[in-house]
């Protein structure tokens, strides 16, 4: 797989968190702790992809 495509991958599945973060926040009664492991999941996503483009 090529950087850019594996990059393209990894903006999809950031995107993706953050729709969940967003109905999990606007659920009634959110989850605090589904929250917290949803921006965690999104940061090692965004650092991932740091990491990729400062290589190339």
């Amino acid at each position: 797989m090529s950087v850019s495509a594996h990059l393209d991958q990894l903006a999809q599945r950031h995107a993706s968190l953050e729709k969940a973060l967003d109905e999990e926040a606007h659920r009634p009664h959110p989850d605090d702790m589904r929250i917290a492991q949803i921006k965690r999941e999104k940061l090692k996503l965004k650092d991932e992809m740091e990491r990729l483009r400062a290589q190339h």
